[in-house]
């Protein structure tokens, strides 16, 4: 077992990251930003790093800076949270280079899944289905060719992007060169490259992904599905587990096909599918993120397994925790993303969190690096906080939810919680009525109705 992580991320995840570690007996190195000096992950970590200006560039994004840190600290290994350099196979090649174990997968697994096209073309290879779509997009000329033979709607996707960044709906030809343009502006600015391609855009679509798990020995398993389908430009808002698209032996079916596809690539570590269901509850394969994911709570929730230490166990050289390919899910639980952003237009709203006062109870979790007079600095992601509940059903699930969302008391800023309760009081909702568009038709009522 490692004796000494470094954890190359902020927030509330650096904090999980440190729970598991103290809980298996591991010291931890924190690094920060200038503008995370009072940070909670700064000050429970065992020993704490600066390493740069507030610009992510400057500092979680420093690749040298973070080798340094860990060298300097006798780290032995370095976990990278989600976001910033989880998803870097640069930074994985250069932590062995370094002789430090990068808490994920391996280098090449990382590069094949974050390229998205050459993603789906693996995982069509190995018999997962995936939505029709191009390969990169070379000209304007090869993009209109390809729409035409795709067929409009398409969705322009950066294929290296995420978040939302880099996709673009494109409903005509007339649209294509313009929306294709910009794709391509915005892939570059946010990734690095501009490279884009083409996929089939479904109307009304749900977000479906199923939680991984490999370890070095070859077993793959998975540990059921996440709904993440209520969002925000396409970033996700809400997430539960488990959906109710996905009966039992769906369940088994498609997470059969995953497991057998990700160990013909040897994937280690804890990883996401991401799927899209169509309208006829079809699911495609959309893309993989190969680390951590922010809605692992829900998981755990539903597993009784902590995620985090399944990853730190798998690195050092353990095995994945149970047999067979998948273990039974136990109730239902959902997460909300408590964003520090205005609830009506979900503008960036940073400063300082005057009252903090998180809800507590039966089922109840609360995943935050924030606190009375901390604050929320406006270079880095809007998360504050995930809110996450487990019920012995979806329906207490819901109520479990709206409750603790009402006693959820945060002042300073504006949060997501009032549009996240709105969602959990909403008859379609509840009813589980919805698709990626809920958020927005659901907005367009309430102006109807005000």
């Amino acid at each position: 077992m490692f004796k000494k992580i470094l954890i190359a991320n902020r927030g509330e995840i650096a904090l999980r990251v440190i729970c598991a570690c103290k809980e298996l007996g591991i010291r931890t190195v924190a690094v920060y930003s200038e503008a995370d000096r009072y940070s909670l992950h700064v000050r429970f970590a065992d020993e704490a790093v600066c390493i740069g200006p507030p610009r992510s560039s400057e500092s979680y994004l420093n690749v040298a800076s973070i080798i340094s840190a860990a060298e300097i600290t006798g780290a032995e290994a370095i976990h990278p949270g989600y976001g910033f350099l989880a998803e870097s196979s640069y930074f994985a090649d250069v932590c062995e280079a370094s002789n430090l174990t990068f808490i994920g997968p391996k280098p090449d697994v990382i590069s094949l899944m974050g390229d998205k096209n050459r993603a789906r073309a693996r995982m069509a290879e190995l018999g997962l289905p995936v939505l029709p779509g191009s390969e990169v997009i070379p000209s304007e000329e090869v993009a209109l060719q390809e729409a035409e033979r795709i067929g409009y709607p398409v969705m322009v996707k950066a294929a290296a992007g995420g978040g939302g960044r880099g996709m673009r709906i494109v409903q005509s030809a007339e649209e294509l060169p313009h929306l294709l343009q910009t794709a391509r502006n915005e892939a570059a600015s946010s990734f690095g490259t501009p490279d884009v391609y083409l996929e089939k855009y479904v109307t009304s679509p749900r977000h479906i992904e199923f939680q991984i798990l490999g370890d070095q020995h070859g077993r793959v398993v998975h540990l059921g599905e996440r709904e993440c389908t209520i969002q925000r430009r396409h970033q996700k808002l809400v997430e539960e587990s488990p959906s109710t698209q996905i009966d039992r032996e769906t369940r088994l079916r498609v997470g059969h096909q995953i497991v057998q596809a990700l160990q013909e690539v040897g994937y280690t570590s804890a990883g996401t599918v991401e799927l899209l269901m169509d309208e006829n509850r079809n699911l495609c394969f959309l893309e993989m993120n190969t680390r951590i994911q922010v809605e692992h709570p829900v998981t755990e929730m539903v597993t009784g397994l902590d995620l985090v230490k399944q990853q730190i166990l798998i690195a050092a050289g353990g095995h994945v925790p149970f047999e067979g390919e998948t273990l039974g899910l136990r109730g239902h639980s959902i997460e909300c993303r408590i964003c520090a952003e205005n609830p009506q237009t979900f503008a960036p709203s940073a400063g300082k969190v005057t009252v903090f006062h998180e809800p507590g109870g039966t089922g109840v979790r609360v995943d935050t690096a924030a606190y009375a007079e901390s604050v929320i600095p406006p270079y880095y992601d809007s998360l504050i906080a995930k809110l996450i509940v487990h019920g012995q059903d979806r329906k207490e699930a819901i109520s479990r939810m709206s409750r603790a969302l009402e006693m959820f008391i945060i002042e300073g800023i504006s949060t997501s919680v009032p549009v996240q309760r709105k969602i959990m009081a909403d008859p379609d909702f509840q009813a589980g009525n919805f698709d990626t568009h809920f958020l927005r038709r659901f907005a367009r009522d309430g102006e109807n109705s005000s």
